[in-house]
This record gives C-alpha cells, sequence and structure tokens, in this order.
C-alpha cells in the first residue's frame, strides 16, 4: 500500500550523512514535532536528480524556510557516504542526506522502482512531500520519466 496524504510516516531506521559521518536514525523520531520538506531521488548522481532536483531545492532552501519548513530532507536507495559525497560536490548544509541503503523507507512508504534495467536495482520513486509533524500533510509523485510536481518550485506553492 502506497502512503498518502494524512497518513504517518513509516518508523524505519534511516541512515543521516553527517560531517561526522553516518548516524543511524529512526524516521518516526526524526520527523517528529518539526515539519519537514523530504524530497526521494532515484539515486545520488544520476542525471536529473544531479542537474535539476537537488540543485531547485539549495536553490529554494531559504524561500522553504521562510514559509515554515523547518528542515529539508533528501533521501534515495544509496549509502550514506555516497549521499554525503553528493550533498558535499552539488548540495549544501541546508538539505540533510537521509540514506535509506536497503531500501526499507521506499518500501515501508510504497514508493519503490525498479531500475533493473539501467542496472539500478530497486529504487525509491521520485516524489517530494511535507511531513508536519510525522503525518504527511502534501505528497507528490512523479509519473517514470517525469520531472514537475516534486520540485521545490511546485512544493512552494503548496506552501502557500
Amino acid at each position: 500500500m502506497t502512503i498518502a496524504v494524512g497518513d504517518t510516516i513509516p518508523d524505519v531506521k534511516l541512515v543521516k550523512a553527517t560531517e561526522n559521518g553516518p548516524e543511524q536514525v529512526q524516521s518516526g523520531d526524526y520527523f517528529k514535532g518539526r515539519k519537514v520538506a523530504l524530497f526521494s531521488v532515484p539515486g545520488a548522481f544520476t542525471p536529473t536528480c544531479s542537474a535539476r532536483h537537488l540543485p531547485g531545492y539549495v536553490e529554494k532552501a531559504g524561500d522553504l524556510k521562510a514559509k515554515g519548513v523547518d528542515e529539508i530532507a533528501c533521501t534515495a536507495v544509496n549509502d550514506a557516504f555516497v549521499m554525503g559525497a553528493w550533498n558535499k560536490d552539488a548540495g549544501s548544509s541546508d538539505i540533510t542526506m537521509l540514506a535509506d541503503g536497503n531500501g526499507e523507507f521506499a518500501q515501508a512508504t510504497g514508493l519503490t522502482m525498479d531500475g533493473s534495467g539501467f542496472g539500478l536495482g530497486q529504487r525509491g520513486q521520485r516524489y517530494s512531500m511535507i511531513v508536519d509533524d510525522g503525518v504527511v500533510t502534501e505528497l507528490n509523485v512523479e509519473q517514470p520519466g517525469d520531472f514537475s510536481i516534486s520540485s521545490a518550485e511546485h512544493m512552494l506553492g503548496q506552501l502557500g
């Protein structure tokens, strides 16, 4: 079953990429008590993710925070070392990288995709969501190959 607006975020282990190395976090704890703009990409360093998705959130981080977002987070089915390197290369300190190395978060939300045709295996779909105190208030899942409704610009419009 796919997560929907009004659902509580599933409580699974993620790994936060930090300057001091990987730090395990429970998603239930991470999203509790604050408003988080979460976006998911099929993979760090992949073309659309690197050229458009992450840069849009980096560029619009201040605008998102001005509209009440406490934290901006990116998740992907990659390890924390790759996510950390990607953030260092193309991201910013305004973006928290949440590695879903085993795909448990993607599976728990029901937002997986089969990228085996590209040598990627099972991955998370491209999407964005607003999570307010652990509850999904906005959810924008892209169709395969698309990039529009999961953008930072689209999310800014939802925050009104």
